[in-house]
Parts: C-alpha cells; structure tokens; sequence
C-alpha cells in the first residue's frame, strides 16, 4: 500500500508522543537514582535533577544497614512470593471447574463471586473476622483474606473457555481423570494468562500497605511499602534506629537522599520480574477476556 503523507505524520506523531510520555515516566525514577547517588550538600541545596553530583554509594549502604528495612524486604518477599503461589492455585481450581457449563449451579457460582466483586462487609466488620479468626498481627493476614481476585478469576475462566474441548474429549478417552486433565493439558496451554495474572497478584501484593497498616502492629512485621510510607513521613527516624551508625556514612547522607534509596531497593526486584513476563501481558490478557 502506499504511504500518504496523512499516514506518516501519524506515526510521527504517535513515536512522538509516546517517547515524550516516556521520557516524562522515567524522569522521576531517574531523579531518584541521581538523589541517592549524590551528597548530602548537593541534594539539600538542590543542585540534583538527572545526573549525580558528587557521587557517592554510602547512602545505599546506609539504608541495607536498618534492621527493620532487612525484616520489611524479607517480609514483603515472603508475602509475595506465598501469596502469589496460594493465590494462583486457589483462583485456577475455581475458575477450571466454573468455565465447564455442565456445571451445575453455574450461575449462581459465578453471581456470588461478582457480588463479592461489586459489595463487601465493611471495614470494620472485616476487621473484626480477622481478630476473631486470630489474624490480628501475623503475616498471614497480608495475603488470606485476599486470595482471590474475582477479575483475575474471571479472566482465567474465560480463557479456559477458549480451549478446544476436543483435547479434554480425547484425554478423557485415553483414562485422564480431570486432575490429569487440568494439569498436563489445560495448565501448560494458559501459560499466557497464568503468567500474567501471577504477574498481577504479586505486583499487588509487594505493592498493598493498606492491610498491613490496618493489622500489623509490631514493626518486625511490617511489609516494604509499610516501611516506606513512615519513612517518608519522617526518614530521620533511620539514623535513631540503627544501632552502629557510620559517622562518615551518617554525615553524607539526607533524608531526601535516604528515601530516595529506600524506594529504589524496594523497586528494583518486582522490576526485575516484568522482562520475563512482559511477552504474555497483551496475549494473556486479551485471549482472556473475548467471552463473557
């Protein structure tokens, strides 16, 4: 076909747009990285936008050295990685058996999981099943009561739909039982929507200080994105907690610089997750969401 004038100012001004709506993106992300890089006269005094003044690597050495950002980053792993694992097994064995139309009470299975999208009991209400169930205060209570997404189930479900009910036809002829069925057939052709609804559970969870801020009390227990809200509200509270201080290390470091280095640690490992999964976002997602 060819190419009118009309088409290619358009996609000039589509890669236009979007390297601009890029660069504005990244722009913080990169101003974070130059703050917790540079010194504390240069931070302070503002000469820090892009590129590091001074450059230096204590503040981050400083900010590994607080217990309780070592327990919040084991907590938010632990979290996560649990989480994410209980979530994906409980919402694929719900999803599986609701995408079947033979099953009966289909319907009203599936009413009951959107209610519970649309309406919840309440804050306090729920805040009182937790105490009565003994939740109050353990980790458990950062990812049970939410184990399942009803979107994310219904996206699974719809994709289980889109599969060829030949294949299932001919295992159950060979023997498969259903158990058989879903885990060597079903499960290895939805790697595209597992992959990225996992992707979504876990980047909920490292990412989720609501909970914790409602149940969790004792500071050893406290996620990462607990940990980094109150330290946003006050970062010199870390040169009080920590037991041996550096003085050299202390003295070149700010609050500002200290925040920013808190943040970027507890970015960096569910950014590490998005390449390997990156490929299976639009395909997983979109094969998932054709059938109502």
């Amino acid at each position: 076909m060819r190419t009118t004038w009309g088409d290619k100012l358009f996609v000039f001004s589509n890669y236009s747009f979007f390297i601009l709506l890029g660069v504005i993106t990244v722009f913080p992300f990169l101003n974070l990285i130059a703050k917790s890089l540079s010194s504390e006269a240069a931070v302070i005094s503002g000469q820090v936008s892009l590129i590091p003044v001074d450059l230096q690597f204590g503040t981050f050495a400083f900010v590994l050295k607080d217990n309780l950002f070592q327990s919040a980053f084991r907590n938010s792993v632990f979290v996560t990685l649990v989480g994410t694992m209980l979530s994906m097994g409980m919402t694929v064995l719900s999803a599986y058996p609701l995408s079947k139309p033979m099953l009966r009470g289909r319907k009203l299975f599936i009413l009951m999981f959107v209610f519970t999208m649309l309406f919840s009991g309440g804050l306090i209400p729920t805040y009182l099943l937790i105490q009565s169930l003994g939740l109050v205060n353990k980790l458990p209570v950062l990812f049970l009561p939410a184990m399942i997404s009803v979107f994310n189930l219904l996206v699974i479900k719809n994709y289980f739909e889109n599969i060829p009910d030949a294949l299932e036809e001919s295992a159950k002829i060979d023997g498969a039982s259903n158990t058989r069925i879903l885990l060597q057939i079903v499960l290895p052709l939805s790697m595209p929507v597992l992959a990225t609804i996992a992707l979504f559970y876990a980047v909920a969870f490292w990412n989720d200080f609501f909970m914790a801020m409602i149940y969790i009390n004792s500071p050893e227990l406290k996620p990462m994105q607990l940990y980094l809200k109150e330290l946003l509200a006050s970062a010199n509270d870390v040169f009080m907690r920590l037991d041996t201080i550096d003085v050299n290390m202390a003295m070149n470091a700010s609050p500002q610089a200290i925040q920013a280095a808190s943040i970027i640690v507890a970015t960096v490992p569910i950014l590490l997750v998005y390449p390997f999964l990156q490929k299976y976002f639009v395909k997983g997602v979109m094969l998932g969401s054709v059938k109502g």
